[in-house]
């Protein structure tokens, strides 16, 4: 509808010879993005809830994140390498980022329905995809245009003192987070990590790091003020103002991903839509997408094969990284269509949600099996019991009621 919203504004521009520099849209698109990527790693740092059980899960996600973001822009980088000859590699690999990277701001409302791990893992696989690409994005970026790292010491260099001011100020911040008695507290925060963020990027520092180092300390004050340093931290003052600061970022991560959806609707040529070669090579892409997440979904994480293989939308975050390219004068791949991202995002959302259908959907025997009563009477009995609830648990999990 907002995609739709920004092509009839486009329409309505054509007919009165309205231009996209009279209503500023470069300039919007600038604060817009800074904001937005400022909003959406921290809202991700704030779903991230790091706990030793979870540790096998977490490691799960990472790697399905980690493995299917580095072979999308290997493979669609090649894609766009062999359809647009005239540019280079490193270039189109660039071009390749926000298409490899799943939006958290699609995917976390909308598996709310899964039950256990399911979920979970929904939400760490697509929170580290959105952080990793952010990251090697502009990662590459700064390769590309400015020569920053450009030697194995630099990068090394650069990190270490990124992750060395982050966890500095991710402290620091949380300390003078509990202690606030100002009415207007949250906006100050974000204030400052936004201040934070500009200062990163003047002295060429990943200072995305310094959002979500801020955001993983706040979410998990159980593991980063442990032991002598939770005397520092008053755990029940903050709690309160957590929910609210949580809220705050989803809010404004929703605002975000409005005005863009609006504005990528805005710069979509409608002649591109009609070209079959765009539609073919989108439709292409979602096949390498799905290919790629089915082969590190089956050795990574067999167990989360279905329906999370269908849970991949492109989004957000893909709309917000395309106009930053675009803005960049230095990288181009002459010919780029929009379409190319119009089609994948529209055919990955379409197929989330035919998933998410398919497999959703409580049902009488699942509420039933767990109220059932168990009898403890002997030995025997005990075994056959706890081999039962063994098959309740596995049969509700995998939604497949054999014998029952």
């Amino acid at each position: 509808m907002l995609i739709i919203l920004g092509i009839s504004i486009k329409l309505v521009m054509n007919m009165t010879s309205l231009r996209d520099k009279d209503l500023g849209i470069d300039l919007l698109l600038e604060i817009l993005g800074n904001v937005g990527l400022v909003m959406i790693v921290l809202e991700a740092a704030l779903d991230l809830k790091l706990e030793r059980r979870k540790a096998g899960l977490l490691w799960q996600s990472f790697g399905v994140a980690s493995v299917s973001l580095t072979c999308s822009i290997l493979a669609i980088g090649t894609l766009f390498y062999y359809i647009f000859p005239g540019s280079d590699f490193y270039t189109c690999c660039i071009y390749a980022v926000p298409l490899s990277i799943m939006s958290s701001a699609i995917i976390i409302p909308s598996v709310g329905a899964l039950t256990g791990s399911k979920r979970e893992f929904m939400v760490y696989d697509s929170t580290f995809s959105d952080i990793l690409g952010i990251m090697v994005f502009y990662f590459m970026l700064g390769e590309e245009t400015s020569g920053v790292g450009t030697t194995f010491g630099g990068i090394v260099s650069n990190l270490a003192i990124t992750i060395f001011m982050s966890v500095i100020v991710a402290y620091g911040l949380v300390y003078i987070f509990q202690h606030l008695k100002m009415q207007v507290k949250l906006f100050l925060i974000i204030g400052v990590l936004m201040l934070m963020f500009a200062a990163g990027k003047f002295f060429h520092l990943s200072s995305l790091l310094t959002i979500l180092a801020f955001g993983l300390v706040l979410n998990n004050t159980d593991v980063f003020f442990a032991g002598r340093l939770s005397k520092y931290f008053d755990r029940e003052a903050v709690k309160p103002i957590l929910h609210d600061f949580h809220n705050l970022t989803l809010e404004s991560a929703f605002l975000v991903r409005t005005f863009f959806f609006v504005l990528f609707g805005i710069s979509i040529t409608l002649t591109s839509l009609y070209d079959w070669r765009v539609a073919v090579n989108g439709v292409v892409i979602v096949a390498i997408l799905y290919g790629i997440r089915f082969l590190a979904l089956r050795f990574i994480a067999p167990k989360h094969i279905f329906p999370e293989l269908f849970i991949a939308p492109r989004g957000l975050i893909t709309v917000l990284l395309f106009f930053v390219i675009l803005k960049d004068e230095r990288i181009n791949i002459p010919g780029f269509d929009a379409g190319l991202l119009l089609y994948p995002i529209i055919i990955t959302s379409v197929i989330m949600t035919i998933g998410l259908i398919t497999y959703q959907g409580e049902k009488v025997t699942d509420v039933l099996f767990n109220r059932l009563p168990l009898v403890k009477t002997d030995s025997e009995e005990e075994d056959m019991n706890e081999i039962y609830r063994k098959r309740i648990e596995e049969n509700v999990e995998k939604r497949d009621f054999d014998g029952f």
